[in-house]
């Protein structure tokens, strides 16, 4: 929509640097909203039009950057709000945890990491995310975290099953097709 280019991310977060976050009103999805979901829909929706409202042909490069700033600023915002009540509820669940670990592309975000550092120092928690360059590729951190757990000493043997569908709760029913749980 802005014309930055992909991926979006880093593009969005360049652009941002030299914008006013506050020039356009973009809505903070879910904000405030019990649980931890979260969704970005009506904000690209919010961001489309806002760009539909300026006159036709004349996005420029300051529009671009407000555009980016307030995007980003209402993301950051977003994800600040859930991962808060996240941390509450992973707490309360959890009471021995101690670290708030961040990883993909989104780790790369020196806003986004801010806040989430910021999060975790105010819960008493531990941040940890990889170094920012090994955060836009998915081979080279799934790379990193073998390394590293080469470097204590843990190694798996070969001798798996492979689940494409891996649950995060070990104890999670299985599926059996189709959605289906048992």
């Amino acid at each position: 929509m802005l014309g930055l280019g992909y991926p979006g991310g880093p593009a969005i977060e360049r652009a941002a640097r030299n914008g006013d976050a506050k020039r356009f009103a973009l809505p903070r999805p879910l904000k405030g909203k019990p649980g931890c979901d979260f969704s970005f829909s009506g904000l690209k929706t919010a961001v489309r039009l806002a760009a539909e409202a300026l006159p036709p042909g004349s996005l420029t490069e300051k529009d671009t950057a407000d555009l980016a700033a307030s995007f980003q600023a209402a993301v950051v915002e977003s994800i600040a709000d859930r991962v808060a009540r996240a941390v509450v509820i992973f707490g309360e669940a959890y009471p021995e945890g101690k670290h708030l670990v961040v990883a993909g592309g989104v780790a790369a975000n020196t806003v986004l990491r801010a806040m989430l550092m910021n999060t975790a120092a105010k819960a008493g928690l531990s941040f940890a995310a990889p170094p920012p360059a090994l955060c836009t590729d998915n081979a080279v951190m799934i790379a990193w975290a073998g390394v590293e757990r080469l470097k204590l000493g843990l190694v798996d043997g070969l001798d798996f099953k492979a689940r494409p569908r891996w649950p995060l709760d070990p104890t999670a029913p299985k599926a059996t097709g189709a959605g289906v749980k048992a």
